[in-house]
């Protein structure tokens, strides 16, 4: 292994890592740690590091691969059940207060719920913040598919917030 390889792997790295780690943490939910889809991505992405086309794709890059590497370990699991809230605590972002946890825990729980299209567009643009032109290249479609998966992603997101929240409120908001 080289160490220069090494340290321009990390110095492309260092400065998407906080947006890739939001990007895994909502992706991942429900189907896997998102410690555990980060750490498969970066060692997959490192060892495929020369098929990187462009610097400044890099994030674009580990998105991809993380991508792949969720659907397999989807493609793995054999029976798909929702686990219980003892095992959804294990997902919550640890470094907030514990009503800002509730309130991640709901949004992940909801956007789980959004077709994976939809699902994808809306982490990438409002969590990831990614452009819709990056997402166009991302997702492989065009601008107004790009627009039409956030329009129908964010109403579904909203009405599934809700209807998690009458839940969780026990039918009172």
């Amino acid at each position: 292994m080289s160490k220069n390889r090494q340290n321009k792997f990390l110095s492309l790295y260092k400065p998407v890592h906080d947006r890739f780690e939001r990007f895994c943490r909502a992706r991942a939910y429900y189907d896997m740690p998102y410690e555990d889809l980060m750490n498969e991505t970066l060692l997959v992405a490192f060892q495929k590091f020369e098929d990187l086309k462009s610097e400044k794709a890099f994030l674009a890059f580990l998105i991809g691969i993380s991508k792949r590497v969720l659907a397999n370990a989807k493609r793995k699991k054999k029976a798909e059940t929702v686990p219980d809230e003892s095992v959804l605590k294990d997902y919550a972002d640890p470094d907030n207060v514990y009503d800002q946890q509730s309130r991640v825990d709901v949004l992940h729980r909801a956007l789980s719920r959004l077709p994976e299209q939809q699902r994808e567009a809306i982490i990438l643009f409002e969590i990831t913040g990614f452009t819709m032109k990056e997402i166009m290249k991302i997702q492989h479609c065009g601008l107004s598919a790009v627009k039409q998966r956030l329009a129908r992603g964010r109403k579904e997101l909203a009405r599934v917030v809700k209807e998690e929240l009458l839940i969780k409120t026990g039918g009172a908001l």
